[in-house]
């Protein structure tokens, strides 16, 4: 048994206990400082945005119960006996686990009960109104949960913590995650925070601010349509290809700790939707060719992300489906083949580059004289570039002078004759 057992994690990432350690304070600074100063007339990264608000300010006991409300829905929603179970992948033990598919369901049902609350005269642009406090409720509940993630881990066998967060330096593994796949009984927390209550918080959060807008010029823009129309594509595309996440890094490889239990439940809802935050206080207006272009944009990328991504899960479940069965492929030494023509033959990381496009043309409706609406583009371009890394670290291990061979003959990681 002790085989099973996993190793000390040698490698350290994100620069080791002193990376770690400063990111658990920076990454909740960073979300409170783009919302403050996104909020200012200038809305320039480079002036502190005054008076900072105290923490008594932050805090609110109201919207610290609606953080909760909307999680405990979402988690109501997880359990319930909708969509089908599916098998993850082979844990070090060849079991794997079980996970229930469905997300569209709780999507709908969201949709549905949102739908109601309007009805009865919800008012979303209390979102817009309340941002800060909202942010600093799911703050709290991210450390909460991760201090819980991380005793938990220290009661669990040790062949259920994570390859990435088992360094034995509790600053280290609390923020990587100590354990791979945390459950209470069957509900999964990774699996759960991944989707659940942060994209789907994304796609409201922005919903709020087009209300907000509405009330405050009658009507939203353009460009607040194209912001909110593009992100809320890609968060039903997420739940529509929701069993994809199940091969994920995040799901197989990292622990479930600070680093996405924040990123989950508040970088995600909070930080993702700066545009649409921007664009309530500093409105852009958008002629309809330059709207048409952006459009061509994000199709585009959307285009290269859907086709990446379902091609190789296509062939990770059948690699004899007519779709993908003509494709040129390695053989490796763990019995599984390498996609080396379609979109995989590409770049290595096509998936990426259709991100990184669709990000620039979020950011776009929000006009060129601010740098702050292309911070996420300007993230995602350093974080895609991390995880390129990482991937190709762990496929070096995984499948040798296989992997040597694919990298010779697709020589560009992301970016096509650049990188």
């Amino acid at each position: 048994m002790d085989r099973l057992k996993v190793p000390r994690t040698k490698e350290l990432e994100f620069g080791g206990v002193l990376g770690a350690a400063v990111l658990t304070f920076l990454m909740p600074a960073t979300v409170f400082y783009l919302l403050l100063v996104c909020r200012t007339e200038e809305a320039s990264l480079w002036s502190l945005p005054l008076p900072l608000p105290t923490l008594r300010s932050l805090w609110s006991p109201r919207d610290f119960v609606l953080v909760l409300a909307w999680m405990a829905l979402q988690a109501l929603l997880y359990m319930l006996p909708m969509g089908k179970v599916t098998e993850g992948t082979a844990l070090r033990d060849k079991t794997r686990l079980q996970y229930r598919i469905n997300g569209s369901h709780a999507m709908m049902v969201t949709a549905l009960v949102i739908g109601a609350g309007l009805a009865a005269g919800l008012r979303l642009s209390y979102i817009y109104d309340h941002l800060l406090q909202l942010a600093a409720s799911a703050t709290l509940v991210a450390f909460a949960l991760s201090i819980f993630l991380y005793v938990k881990a220290l009661l669990a066998p040790e062949t259920a913590l994570a390859p990435s967060g088992n360094s034995g330096n509790p600053v280290y593994d609390f923020f990587m995650g100590h354990e791979l796949n945390p459950r209470l009984g069957a509900f999964d927390l990774k699996f759960f925070c991944e989707l659940r209550p942060g994209l789907l918080g994304w796609a409201l959060v922005n919903m709020g601010m087009l209300v907000k807008e509405t009330e405050l010029r009658g009507n939203p823009s353009l460009a607040m349509v194209l912001v909110n129309g593009f992100q809320l594509l890609y968060v039903v595309d997420a739940f529509w290809h929701e069993e994809a996440i199940l091969t994920t890094m995040d799901i197989v490889h990292d622990g479930f700790g600070f680093m996405l239990a924040f990123g989950d439940l508040t970088w995600v809802p909070f930080l993702y939707s700066l545009q649409s935050y921007f664009l309530v206080t500093h409105p852009q207006k958008l002629s309809l060719p330059m709207a048409g272009g952006i459009v061509l944009l994000n199709g585009l990328g959307y285009s290269i992300f859907r086709g990446a991504n379902s091609q190789k899960n296509t062939f990770r479940r059948n690699p004899t489906d007519p779709r993908v069965a003509g494709l040129r492929t390695i053989p490796t030494a763990t019995g599984r083949r390498l996609l080396v023509s379609g979109w995989w033959g590409f770049v290595r990381h096509p998936n990426y580059l259709g991100d990184l496009i669709m990000a620039f043309a979020w950011s776009l409706p929000c006009g060129l004289t601010h740098i702050l609406p292309y911070f996420y583009v300007l993230y995602f371009t350093l974080l895609l570039i991390h995880r390129e890394a990482r991937d190709e670290h762990q496929c070096l291990r995984k499948y040798g002078l296989a992997w040597q061979e694919y990298c010779r003959r697709v020589p560009y990681r992301i970016f096509p004759y650049l990188y």
